[in-house]
């Protein structure tokens, strides 16, 4: 019989290289004897943490310990709704990535040891999760699973330069840089957003975010009003502005005051579908991770994922 909890590390995040010896001597000390045994596998390549966790469930695992950013949870993510074994298993988040954004939303500590201290003593939650149908870079059809967000617009490029270039300057410079320098090569592209069958916009945009937690971009806050049980996305919407206009309102993104920006406008709901409108097309990011293009269509699946290891009270499912 396997150990009732595994924990899948995944060696090419953000911080990770470096810490993992001695995290999972952490891990191996006082979570497996808090959690009742404990066995460890790391990912190898592309899209491993899915089937490593696919296949731990199907043997019997109940609780994952899920050791990357934000990709790394997403792969998780995807594996398990897409399997079908959602219900089977609860999630531990430990951030070694580059963004570790959900962590932020959920009150997971961003220091590791401290995120492992956490995971012996916190409590579980169910969380909502997203369901993205979209084109992929060959042009099929691909279903992809999230924990976090999907947008689409500037964020495209920007994980796209960060995840190419850019993480040996730490998370936070990595992604303002790639911010500044998608926003310096950004072409003026256009898309029609419905949400829930509704046209909410139609014309020039900078970022299209369909948001279950607060954060992206390693600690922008671009949605502080969601909440990733209630059944919900914050659609957030920026219409088309223009470079220097963008690079001005950069800083705010981290403190969620570009809110009152008259070219942002936010909404709620389940069921966000766009396509591009005119030429030039808009690339996708889902959790972190450059993913495809428009058009797309993102459903919410109500309390999908059951965390543990979380700070607060015991919540009700």
């Amino acid at each position: 019989m396997p150990a009732a909890t595994l924990a899948i590390l995944n060696p090419h995040a953000g911080r990770a290289s470096r810490l993992l010896p001695r995290i999972e001597s952490r891990l191996r000390g006082s979570v497996s004897a808090s959690l009742g045994g404990l066995e460890i596998e790391r990912t190898r390549a592309p899209r491993d943490a899915g089937r490593i966790a696919r296949e731990a469930v199907r043997a019997g695992v109940k609780r994952l310990i899920v050791g990357g950013g934000d990709g790394t949870l997403g792969e998780v993510v995807t594996g398990l709704l897409e399997a079908g074994l959602g219900e089977e298993v609860e999630l531990g988040i430990l951030p070694l990535g580059s963004g570790c954004d959900f962590a932020r939303t959920v009150g997971v500590p961003l220091d590791p040891q401290q995120a492992i201290d956490q995971l012996a003593r916190g409590v579980c939650r169910r969380v909502d999760a997203g369901r993205t149908v979209h084109r992929d870079r060959a042009g099929g059809e691909r279903t992809t699973y999230f924990i976090n967000e999907t947008s689409f617009g500037l964020s495209g490029l920007v994980v796209e330069w960060v995840n190419r270039q850019a993480k040996r300057f730490g998370p936070r410079t990595s992604f303002a840089l790639g911010s500044l320098g998608a926003i310096a090569r950004w072409p003026t592209t256009s898309a029609v957003v419905r949400l829930d069958g509704r046209e909410v916009h139609r014309g020039p945009i900078s970022l299209v975010l369909a948001a279950n937690g607060r954060f992206c971009g390693s600690g922008m806050k671009m949605a502080p009003g969601a909440e990733c049980d209630d059944g919900l996305f914050d659609l957030v919407v920026v219409a088309g502005l223009s470079r220097p206009r963008l690079g001005w309102n950069l800083p705010s993104l981290y403190s969620g005051r570009h809110t009152g920006h008259p070219a942002v406008s936010i909404y709620r709901g389940s069921r966000v579908e766009a396509e591009s409108w005119g030429e030039r097309g808009a690339l996708l990011d889902i959790d972190g991770e450059a993913s495809g293009e428009l058009p797309v269509a993102i459903d919410l699946l109500p309390r999908a994922i059951g965390l543990f290891g979380l700070p607060g009270p015991q919540r009700a499912d």
